[in-house]
């Protein structure tokens, strides 16, 4: 199949788990010998430069960027207060962004055209109009979700209201958008039964982030023992936001009781109030060069997402690496767990601090929890068996 992703930001270099998750699927289509084409917005937040790309991916991918700035402009966030438009969307309107997708189909042909998030959906149209390949969208999260629940944690009355405008409009305009694919790979089965719903007609399949296994092998590092870490972009607010719940309700508590114990924050753009922060044993690591060797240097993770949809690819990373991993449930939504046997779970402050007490007392018996997420990441998220999943789905709407 000669297959087209269109996706809102780079797959390359996969450093997030957005990108992570979309170079997986463009390396899993092109080891069972697919052609992929590759067109992606390159933006203030996630700005590439393909001069930088190495030969290999560029010959693969053919792969091709175009700048807009997309950046939240404070004027237009308040005007459209006033207006049913979701703002996410109208960001990712381009002119020039839609004069590149029509030079590629008027130059080449394509079976599947792939849009990589909901982000991608306002070119329906004019795909459908230079090209007769199947549309289908990668459908990362319930995209409305995210902001939903963003609204309902909020403790401030004007960002709660800000908010929930930005969850019903994302809303309304995903419900119309649905329809308009020829499927959706949604990514976890819950995803695709809420886009039931929300009154999706088309063919749906959940197809989860697929792990390439053979980037997850041991990796010769020393681990520091005991230590806690969580690791995540924090230009997305979910991770802002489950960052700065877990230092002012959990932190302190350890603290006290393990007064040697460290955690550690890694990932880009970390705000202000973190890098100026002082808090005793909180080491403030930023973006790492290698995430992976990063996550093996540290034994427990903390996932502590109180919004958020689909699944989290640093836990799934973690999983592989055979970490133990203290999760919301929000945050483990999508892996198909064991609570206990494979991740802990901790929802609320008090069960924060219990999870973290029971890896520290028992640290061998905690370990097996690590043992078994690796075991549960080879037999159900194997990128080749992902893949083919994907390529099934993909054989069934062509021959609709």
């Amino acid at each position: 199949m000669r297959i087209f992703q269109i996706c809102n930001k780079s797959p390359f270099p996969p450093k997030e788990g957005g990108s992570i998750a979309m170079n997986n699927i463009t390396q899993g289509l092109l080891a069972k010998g697919h052609t992929v084409k590759i067109l992606a917005f390159s933006t203030p937040k996630y700005f590439v430069d393909e001069k930088t790309f190495p030969s290999e991916y560029l010959e693969r991918t053919g792969i091709e960027t175009v700048f807009i700035d997309n950046s939240v402009k404070l004027t237009d966030a308040f005007l459209n207060l006033f207006s049913s438009e979701s703002y996410h969307i109208k960001r990712f309107v381009s002119k020039e962004f839609e004069n590149k997708i029509i030079s590629i189909l008027q130059k080449e042909t394509f079976d599947i055209i792939q849009l990589e998030t909901l982000y991608i959906s306002p070119y329906i149209e004019t795909i459908r109009k230079y090209s007769d390949a199947k549309i289908v969208l990668r459908s990362h999260n319930i995209e409305y979700l995210i902001w939903e629940r963003l609204a309902s944690s909020s403790n401030n009355f004007f960002r709660k209201v800000y908010l929930k405008h930005l969850a019903k409009t994302l809303k309304q305009y995903e419900i119309k958008a649905i329809n308009k694919f020829d499927g959706i790979a949604a990514i976890t089965s819950k995803d695709a039964e809420q886009l039931k719903i929300l009154g999706c007609r088309k063919p749906i399949c959940d197809i989860p982030l697929g792990i390439d296994l053979n980037n997850y092998s041991m990796i010769p590092v020393k681990m520091e023992v005991p230590s806690l870490f969580h690791i995540g972009s924090m230009n997305w607010m979910p991770n802002e936001e489950a960052v700065k719940w877990f230092l002012s309700q959990v932190w302190d508590e350890i603290h006290n009781e393990y007064p040697e114990l460290k955690l550690y924050l890694a990932g880009r753009n970390m705000p202000d109030w973190l890098l100026e922060m002082k808090m005793p044993h909180v080491e403030i690591v930023g973006e790492v060069e290698d995430a992976l060797t990063f996550i093996s240097s540290k034994q427990i993770m903390v996932v502590p997402l109180l919004s958020g949809s689909g699944m989290r690819v640093k836990i799934m990373e973690g999983m592989a690496l055979g970490k133990i991993i203290i999760s919301t449930t929000i945050g483990a939504e999508g892996i198909d767990y064991e609570d206990g046997k494979n991740i802990l779970l901790a929802d609320t402050p008090a069960e924060f601090a219990e999870k973290i007490r029971y890896c520290l007392k028992d640290i061998n018996r905690a370990e097996q929890v690590g043992i078994q997420a690796n075991k549960l990441i080879e037999e159900k998220y194997d990128n080749k068996i992902i893949t083919e999943k994907l390529i099934t789905f993909y054989h069934q709407i062509l021959n609709n």
